[in-house]
Parts: C-alpha cells; sequence; structure tokens
C-alpha cells in the first residue's frame, strides 16, 4: 500500500489540498493540532451565539466552484450561499456611503455623496481594477509563484500595456490620489490594503483589484465561514482522507529523497511519500517542526511582518446606526493610524470594521446579535499592555459612538495580537504572512515547493495572498505541485 501524503494543518489551504489529492486517488492523513478544522477561519461562542471569529468576506466563489468540481461534486451540494447586494456600509461620523454588487448603484451613491465628478472617476477606478484583476488573475494569482521578470514573461512582452496598466512601481495610495479628490473616497479604497494586513500607503497599487473582486459578487454563507472549512473536510473525508484532531506535529524527518516523516508530538511517527505544511512558513524557520527543515524558507524579519489584529466577538445589544452585514466606521486621520501601527502602537484613533453577520441571515432585530469587531494592530511579537488594550477598546466604542452606534455587550471574547501569536506560533500575531509593501512584496512570498524535496507550502502565508479564496488557491497549487512530484 502507498505511503500517505501528510498534510500539517486544516485550514483552507490544506484542506483544499487534501480534498484535491483524496479526490486523485491519494492516501491523505491531515495532521492538525486544534480540535477543529478551519485554522485562522474560526468561530468563538457568546451568550449561547456561535460566531465567525476570523474572515468574514466571501467572494471569488469561482474559486470554489472549480475546487468542488474537480472533487467530483459541487459547492451547492455542500454550502448555501447568497448574494450579498450591500457590499458594506461606510460611516464617517454622520456621513454614510453604501456600496453596492451593482456598480450603477454603487455610482449613483458616491454621486450623492461626493458629487458627480467624483461618480464618474469611482467607474473609471472600477474600469482599472477590473482591467487589473484581468492581468493578473491568470498569469499570477492561478499560477506558480514566479518572479517579476516570469510574470512579464507570462503576461507576454507583446501586451506592455498589460504590464504597465498594473502600475507594478506604485503605491495604492498614490494610485487612489490620482482618481478620488474627496478624501474620504480615497480613505475607503485604500483599506483593501488591510485585507493582506498592509498599509494602503505602502502597498502596491495593483492591490485595487480587490475593489473588482468585491463587486463581482459577495455572498453570505449560511451557518457561518466556518462552515467553508467543515465543507472542505466533508470533501476529503469522503474520497477517504484522514483526520487527526488535537494532534500537533513535533518534528518533520528528512532523508535522502527529501521529506519522509513526520513524528507528532505523542511520539507516533507517520511516514510519507509528501509533507504538505499548512502553517505560517516562519513556523518552519523557527524550528517548530524540527532542526532539519529550518532552512526551507527564508526567515522572513519582524519588520516585514503583516498586521495583526485587536478583535471583539461579542453577542450585543445595539442601537442607532442601522447595521449592515459588513460596516466601516472610518478614523478622521488615516495616516496617523497608520503612522501608530508603523511605529509599533495600537491607533489611537482606530478605524473599526464591524461584522454583524445576524443580518446578513434576516435576523435584524434578534437581541442581541452576533457581532465581529476589528482593529488593526501591529504585530510585534510581544503582549500589550491592558492599559493599551484598554485605550484603544475606549477609542473603538467612541468612533462606533461619533458614527451614531452604540454597542452594549452582551458577552465578549477579545482576541489580541498575543492571542494570535499563541495560536499561529512564529508569526509574532501577524496574520498575513509577509505585509505586501513594495512592488517586490508579492513575489517574496514563498510558493508551493520549499529547498527540500518532498516539502510543500500552502496557506494565507504563501503565494498567492493571503484571504480564503486565496488560501484555496494555495492549497490548489500545492496539490497540484505533489502531483507533480509523484508523477516523476
Amino acid at each position: 500500500m502507498a505511503l500517505p501524503i501528510v498534510i500539517i494543518g486544516a485550514g483552507v489551504g490544506g484542506l483544499t489540498a487534501a480534498a484535491l489529492l483524496a479526490a486523485n486517488g491519494h492516501a491523505v492523513i491531515v495532521c492538525e493540532a486544534a480540535a477543529t478544522p478551519g485554522g485562522k477561519l474560526r468561530e468563538v461562542t457568546a451568550a449561547g451565539l456561535t460566531i465567525d471569529a476570523g474572515p468574514t468576506v466571501f467572494t471569488m466563489r469561482g474559486v470554489f466552484d472549480d475546487i468542488f468540481a474537480d472533487a467530483g461534486t459541487t459547492l451547492a451540494e455542500h454550502l448555501t450561499l447568497s448574494p450579498v447586494t450591500t457590499l458594506a456600509r461606510h460611516a464617517w461620523g454622520p456621513a454614510r456611503l453604501d456600496l453596492f454588487a451593482d456598480l450603477a448603484a454603487s455610482a449613483d451613491a458616491v454621486g450623492v455623496f461626493a458629487g458627480a465628478a467624483e461618480a464618474r472617476r469611482f467607474v473609471a477606478f472600477m474600469a482599472e481594477a477590473k482591467r487589473t484583476h484581468a492581468t493578473l488573475a491568470d498569469t499570477f494569482l492561478r499560477r506558480p509563484a514566479t518572479s517579476p521578470l516570469g510574470l512579464t514573461r507570462r503576461i507576454g512582452l507583446t501586451r506592455p500595456g498589460d504590464l504597465l496598466s498594473i502600475r507594478p512601481f506604485a503605491t495604492l495610495w498614490g494610485a487612489l490620489g490620482n482618481y478620488f479628490h474627496d478624501p474620504r473616497l480615497r480613505q475607503l479604497f485604500g483599506r483593501y490594503a488591510t485585507y493582506s494586513g498592509s498599509s494602503p500607503f505602502a502597498a502596491p497599487a495593483t492591490l485595487m483589484l480587490i475593489a473588482h473582486v468585491e463587486a463581482d459578487g459577495v455572498w453570505a454563507v449560511a451557518g457561518g465561514m466556518h462552515r467553508i472549512a467543515r465543507a472542505l473536510e466533508g470533501v476529503a473525508t469522503g474520497h477517504g482522507a484522514e483526520f487527526r484532531y488535537a494532534a500537533p506535529v513535533a518534528e518533520i524527518v528528512v532523508g535522502a529523497r527529501g521529506a519522509e516523516a513526520v513524528v507528532l508530538a505523542s511520539g507516533e511517527r507517520i511516514a510519507a511519500r509528501a509533507v504538505v505544511v499548512n502553517a505560517d512558513p516562519q513556523a518552519l524557520a523557527a524550528g517548530h517542526f524540527g532542526p532539519a527543515v529550518t532552512r526551507a524558507v527564508p526567515t522572513l524579519r519582524p519588520r516585514d511582518r503583516s498586521l495583526s489584529a485587536l478583535t471583539w466577538t461579542l453577542a450585543a445589544d445595539t442601537a442607532g446606526f442601522p447595521l449592515d452585514h459588513h460596516n466601516v466606521f472610518f478614523s478622521d486621520d488615516y495616516a496617523a493610524e497608520f503612522a501608530d501601527l508603523a511605529a509599533g502602537r495600537l491607533p489611537s484613533a482606530p478605524s473599526v470594521y464591524v461584522c454583524a453577520s445576524d443580518r446578513a441571515a434576516g435576523a435584524a432585530g434578534q437581541t442581541p446579535e452576533a457581532l465581529h469587531m476589528i482593529v488593526n494592530a501591529p504585530a510585534t511579537g510581544t503582549a500589550l499592555t491592558a492599559g493599551e488594550i484598554e485605550r484603544c477598546e475606549a477609542a473603538t466604542f467612541a468612533r462606533l459612538a461619533w458614527c451614531g452606534l452604540t454597542v452594549t455587550p452582551v458577552e465578549t471574547v477579545r482576541t489580541t495580537p498575543a492571542d494570535f501569536a499563541s495560536m499561529f506560533p512564529a508569526t509574532g500575531g501577524a496574520l498575513y504572512g509577509r505585509a505586501s509593501h513594495g512592488w517586490q512584496a508579492s513575489f517574496q512570498r514563498p510558493g508551493a515547493t520549499t529547498r527540500i524535496p518532498g516539502l510543500l507550502l500552502a496557506g494565507g502565508a504563501t503565494h498567492p495572498g493571503a484571504g480564503v479564496p486565496m488560501a484555496a488557491l494555495s492549497g490548489r497549487l500545492a496539490a497540484d505541485a505533489v502531483l507533480r512530484l509523484l508523477a516523476r
């Protein structure tokens, strides 16, 4: 009987790799340190409510349609999805702006908010965002990691216009300034840099493609985002994959042919044809999987880490502001907010994201309701003091009140950067791997292959990047790399 492919970690990347490899007829064993699948796609309980406490936005449905199809099933057989018509509600004090799945409706809303000229500039911006996505979707996002020269070759030397259109050397903030005169709109679309844990003042302009990704479709997942993990687990299990929970891996064994086994913390040794690590690559470099694999990936400097977060997952009573599913309450000084973060401090006047998941489920008015609130935080690797956290929490709730929202917690689960650092070792609390700062950053994320034969990577800290669909694409790329390896 053939040895199994061992996957370390049951995050979205590992789950995707498990489902695709098992569907291809290979024996797969997934070893997960936690008690449940999902990784960062986690949920917590507050006042009897089960609430998403990780990613809350489901986009790029086509990525998952393809994965489930290649695993011999359909997404609709495993998940119930509903299109979200209001992408997000944004607030600056009493001023509000909704963006919609319908581009014309968004343009009309921008026109009412900031004037007809700004609405025209918004339409032009969205056209560039769509063009950027079209250029990179099949040359970068869905393909193995490459170099700047490799991407140039993929796009084609005969298409220099496409290459230049992605503004490889411009910052997102600078590119937005070419479009929007209203600073609030520049702030709104600059927020997309934080989807990869980055600053809009340093992230590349290519991240504007996220604006198109959201406009192309945001979906609400019945039962919560964690159901995505359970669905992938179910597909993998249906094809014979074995899942071992509460089974942390202590060591990856390297022999003459490369990675050849894992040793669990319990002492059990599992021989493997290949090993896929669905954890932050820095866990390898830091020795969390033994000395033999510390040189598998380059070491990431702490200053190159992405952002962390301070989050509140809570059951609460709300009043005043008419919450939608996704809501953003902006600070009045974005530059100061990111200056604080760059200096390793919690922002003194933070922007706040609030997911009111009950609103998407048609349960508006439920008391208490489920909320997940996020403020960007630095990933310093050191614990914040109680005073720092309390001051940021007071500023967070004051920001909501300034915009008209009163939140009265019934029960709260607070998660700090130190908590994230504990959950995801060697990250310092960073939630997205390397920050997307500078034009080369996207090419510096580790790809699916490593310096050690038979040792592969998947997850949001690897290519093509952070976020649920990107993590799924990383799992597909890892599975493809394993299949190529086994075909030799």
